[in-house]
């Protein structure tokens, strides 16, 4: 069974790197989209594989590390390249992915983690530091890149004039430095779990460095096919969003949730081995990489790309961010959370989704 999981794992991030490349060119319509999707849910299960390889080699808090910028990374890419096609019609973009990621990461995510792991155990039980720490660096960030814009009066508009823009991806990306910094050098026990791994995977020895440096490699093509693919079914996407009547925003919404795949899987096993903290870290760092690492990289892109960039938030999208920090904290600081944690964080959630189809 175990070789036949390598097997698999190995060829589908490579078949899916094959549609994306034969799919970049012909631009794939009707029937042919299910391939599509076929090849990107594919691309999604083995990157969760590899990544538990990876985590399993390299220990917490690295391995959650791994993963999130990965995902983050490539999805970066995704967004530049968007922005650099799309015109004015892209202004927005780049709030509604992260503000999307932010939604994704610490409602859904996060209460799915909880869920899990309290129907499991009847509690979950995490580390408060070091997720509470978490917690307050994704606020800050959120604070500074998508909630000020819609307050400053240099540039009129929710929008940074460039030296704002420059001193928000400068802050950005120093305190994502900071947190990092910490989590993996000054005070990683602050982000172990709390509970032991079950007796099955104490009993696995970690993988060979040649394994680790294989499924590193596939990761990133599982996880570059993810997103190409999420990309090439995104007019599909925008298509059926347009035809149901629904904002635009909706379309960066679904495409999130698609890039964010990988690490949903993931953070749901892990909760399931009842290592809740590891799914948190997952969370909360993709949610801190997303715009610790987006905006800086969009900041720098203005000097070659013309388009305008509205990073502030709308007056619900406020309300909605304001609640998930308040709750997040009522969440972290016990160290441990019930079903009604997670049901709360799932309900904010569900009020994302159904506010972004209909405002």
């Amino acid at each position: 069974m175990r070789a036949l999981t390598r097997h698999w794992t190995t060829v589908v991030p490579l078949l899916a790197a094959v549609v994306l490349a034969v799919a970049w060119v012909t631009h794939p319509s009707g029937p042919a989209v299910i391939v599509v999707v076929l090849a990107l849910v594919g691309a999604v299960l083995s990157a969760v594989q590899h990544a538990e390889v990876v985590a399993h080699r390299v220990g917490e808090p690295f391995g959650s590390l791994v993963l999130a910028v990965a995902v983050t990374v490539i999805e970066v890419g995704l967004i530049l390249t968007l922005m650099a096609s799309g015109g004015d019609d892209a202004s927005s973009l780049a709030r509604d992915t992260v503000f999307a990621a932010v939604m994704i990461t610490c409602n859904g995510i996060f209460g799915l983690s909880l869920l899990v792991g309290a129907v499991r155990r009847r509690v979950a039980v995490f580390n408060a530091e070091g997720t509470g720490a978490a917690l307050a660096t994704v606020a800050t960030l959120a604070t500074l890149s998508l909630v000020l814009p819609t307050f400053t009066t240099s540039k009129p508009g929710p929008e940074f004039s460039g030296s704002q823009l420059a001193f928000a991806a400068v802050a950005s990306l120093l305190l994502y430095g900071l947190f990092v910094t910490v989590q993996t050098v000054r005070h990683p026990d602050d982000f172990l779990p709390v509970e032991e791994e079950d007796s099955d995977d104490e009993q696995h020895e970690p993988p060979s460095t040649r394994s680790t440096l294989l499924s590193m490699a596939l990761l990133l093509v599982a996880l570059v096919g993810v997103v190409g693919l999420a990309k090439m079914v995104s007019p599909s996407i925008e298509h059926g969003v347009h035809a149901a009547g629904l904002p635009r925003s909706a379309v960066g919404v679904v495409i999130a949730m698609l890039v964010l795949l990988p690490e949903t899987l993931a953070a749901v096993r892990a909760a399931r081995r009842d290592r809740v903290q590891t799914s948190l870290n997952l969370a909360l760092g993709s949610a801190m990489a997303s715009i610790g690492l987006t905006i800086p990289a969009i900041a720098l892109a203005t000097v070659w790309v013309s388009t305008p960039l509205t990073l502030g938030l709308g007056a619900t999208q406020m309300v909605l961010l304001a609640l998930t920090v308040v709750v997040g904290v009522l969440t972290v600081v016990p160290g441990r959370a019930t079903l009604l944690q997670g049901g709360v964080h799932l309900v904010l959630f569900a009020a994302f989704v159904f506010l972004a189809v209909s405002p």
